[in-house]
């Protein structure tokens, strides 16, 4: 940060004491999760930009992320990505646009559209497949190993179906 004199200021932010709560110090975990979700997004932009891969959206990142190999539909796609089909479609439209997918009608009906890549599309998801392996091994030289071992195990448990009513109070 700037000053007016513009040298560099340090924003000075109080240590966190150990006799506060830890619940004080602590972020909800969804903040959490979410922060480390950018993370991987941006790096994963920065290291397509870096290849020379067609530039995307976020948006874009994420439907690349949950689209099947053999295709997938609009509404499908959209309930994958928990937003409307209205935002799928855009999405869609633009990677289209920019050569990266394309629509083919469905073999069981002709009616339905699915979305899939374009041999362009392939190798911007292969770029992200090996762009990614290297962000977990940053991650695993940075946190440990055994950290993000951890941090997948949990991520990948049955964490049940969500029921405001059926959660507990945790035992003190």
């Amino acid at each position: 940060m700037g000053g007016r004199s513009g040298k560099r200021v340090r924003a000075l932010v109080p240590p966190v004491r150990l006799e506060e709560p830890m619940s004080a110090a602590r972020r909800p975990l969804p903040q959490l999760l979410g922060d480390a979700r950018r993370w991987f997004d941006d790096a994963l932009l920065a290291a397509l930009r870096e290849a020379d891969a067609i530039p995307v959206t976020h948006t874009q990142l994420q439907l690349f992320a949950v689209l099947d190999e053999e295709g997938t539909t609009v509404s499908e796609l959209a309930r994958r990505m928990a937003v409307t089909r209205q935002t799928a479609h855009q999405a869609v439209h633009a990677l289209i646009a920019a050569g990266l997918l394309e629509q083919a009608p469905a073999p069981a009906s002709t009616r339905r559209r699915l979305i899939r890549r374009t041999s362009e599309g392939e190798r911007a998801h292969r770029l992200a497949e090996e762009a990614l392996a290297r962000l977990e091994a940053h991650l695993a030289h940075r946190l440990g190993g055994a950290a993000v071992d951890a941090l997948r195990t949990a991520l990948e448990a049955d964490w049940g179906t969500p029921d405001p009513a059926r959660v507990e109070e945790p035992a003190r």
